[in-house]
């Protein structure tokens, strides 16, 4: 498949996805807070994932249809990111032990999604 045309289905399918999750987020939040503590409400609560699971398919399916250069490519950015998070992550593991105060698991996220940009950038600047 040409790669416009996978690009296209991904950004369709990620969108579809995304909204599931936007629209489960809002509604477990509305429906699942006020809920009694329970199975019940725990599934409620996490009802959202099956949007993020949505979008997990989204992109291994892009994954599965793009060329074998830019799976490489993916893949050694996404290794690199892995270590710098892996790295900050630890670091301030130590400092949480040094008193500094103790973060929200979704801060990782954070650190990913910026360390994600700044290898990708740190990679079209190096290699060109």
């Amino acid at each position: 498949m040409h790669e416009k045309t996978i690009t296209k289905i991904y950004y369709k399918e990620l969108g579809i996805a995304f909204a599931a999750y936007l629209t489960l987020l809002l509604l477990s939040q509305k429906f699942g807070r006020p809920m009694p503590e329970g199975v019940l409400r725990t599934l409620v609560l996490i009802s959202p994932m099956a949007g993020f699971g949505l979008m997990i398919r989204a992109v291994a399916r892009k994954l599965a249809h793009s060329d074998e250069y830019i799976r490489q490519r993916l893949l050694e950015t996404v290794a690199l990111t892995a270590a710098v998070t892996a790295a900050a992550t630890f670091t301030y593991g130590f400092l949480e032990t040094a008193g500094f105060p103790r973060l929200s698991m979704f801060a990782v996220w954070i650190i990913m999604g910026s360390a994600f940009g700044v290898v990708n950038i740190a990679r079209r600047v190096c290699c060109r």
